[in-house]
């Protein structure tokens, strides 16, 4: 099975950025559509973001203008621009495919706070 990879969190001041990168082991282009999700301790994990084959977007309206999902497919490469952060924005982000058929990785921590 796919496994899933993410990193490039951290702790960033109200306003910043972060990238987030997702690492597949195995074939983007297999797992087709793409997405984000993150996770607060406590409540369900939550679609932020989507990219399909041919790169078309769907966004959170939580974070529409403020993040930009992107893939790279001959790198088998997820990427997550994240600007304006805010502190609801913490939680730990994961990469997946829109259907979760890749083996879910640890996640990588966003924290916003100042």
């Amino acid at each position: 099975q796919v496994q899933l990879v993410e990193s490039g969190g951290g702790l960033v001041q109200p306003g910043g950025s972060l990238r987030l990168s997702c690492a597949i082991s195995g074939s983007i282009v297999r797992l087709g559509t793409m997405a984000w999700y993150r996770q607060v301790p406590g409540k369900q994990r939550e679609f932020i973001a989507s990219i399909t084959m041919i790169r078309s977007t769907n966004y959170a309206d939580s974070v529409k203008g403020r993040f930009t999902i992107s893939r790279d497919n001959a790198k088998n490469m997820l990427f997550l621009e994240m600007n304006n952060l805010k502190p609801d924005d913490t939680a730990v982000y994961y990469c997946n495919s829109i259907l979760n058929d890749g083996t879910w990785g640890q996640g990588t921590q966003v924290t916003v706070s100042s």
